[in-house]
């Protein structure tokens, strides 16, 4: 934990999911190492309220799912903030808890839509804001579900799956023009996406109890510990580590 260091002094990160638990998190983290945060996400009032927190911060209103607003998300921040050196391509939804046989076929494009198509998008224009301002850094948010599976969450799997191989592919393109793209693998974390994934269990308290004895270290890593590898893998500390994805999972892939 860098106390106290300004790794990200005179940067611009731009945030998508910015509002709320892990990009929330990650903007407090960036900001209080002298970052300048753009706040991305679907609801403009947290937005703007989470914005409010970090001097120069602003908000924008963005539905990662369509790539109009994505494109016009990033022509905002560079306008408004002269460039953009790292992004945390992190907004997401878990979707519902079915199995894949009986996956509302809605429920698998909405997923599909947001984490899947979402994450391309904010990877293609983040990547030409990031050649406009002489290279960066992208860290997208992956899942321990990316690299092993877990029952009745088919669409979450797939996209997360796919974002790990995403990363890794504009990884190896991109590397020559000073952009290094990496991933994290969280498990469950305590956010209110995860809440939320307890909450519409059929049995809360047995899906509580399952996810805080999930991984060998006992417990939930709570948003500030995954911002930690955020932070590290978009710093210069991280200079020859490009295309992996990082996983912040107590131990639970070591399995």
């Amino acid at each position: 934990m860098h106390m106290n260091s300004r790794r990200f002094q005179d940067q611009v990160v731009f945030i998508t999911g910015g509002a709320s638990g892990l990009g929330l998190a990650a903007a407090r983290r960036f900001a209080s190492e002298g970052a300048t945060i753009a706040i991305a996400d679907l609801n403009t009032e947290a937005a703007e309220t989470a914005a409010a927190e970090f001097p120069g911060a602003i908000a924008i209103t963005v539905d990662v799912s369509k790539p109009e607003q994505v494109e016009a998300a990033f022509e905002t921040a560079m306008d408004k903030l002269g460039k953009v050196n790292v992004i945390f391509n992190n907004a997401g939804i878990d979707g519902k808890q079915q199995r894949l046989h009986e996956m509302d076929v809605k429920n698998w494009d909405l997923v599909s839509r947001i984490n899947g198509d979402g994450a391309f998008f904010v990877l293609k224009y983040g990547i030409t804001a990031l050649l406009a301002s002489g290279g960066g850094n992208v860290v997208s948010t992956a899942s321990t579900v990316g690299l092993a599976a877990q029952e009745n969450i088919s669409p979450y799997s797939f996209t997360k799956g796919g974002l790990v191989n995403l990363t890794r592919s504009a990884a190896v393109e991109y590397a020559k023009d000073n952009i290094r793209i990496n991933a994290v693998a969280p498990t469950a974390v305590r956010t209110p996406l995860v809440e939320h994934f307890i909450d519409s269990a059929d049995d809360p308290t047995a899906m509580r109890e399952l996810m805080e004895n999930f991984n060998p270290i006992p417990g939930m890593p709570t948003p500030d510990d995954v911002a930690d590898a955020v932070l590290f893998l978009a710093s210069s500390e991280a200079a020859w580590i490009t295309g992996h994805t990082l996983p912040v999972d107590g131990g639970y892939l070591a399995r």
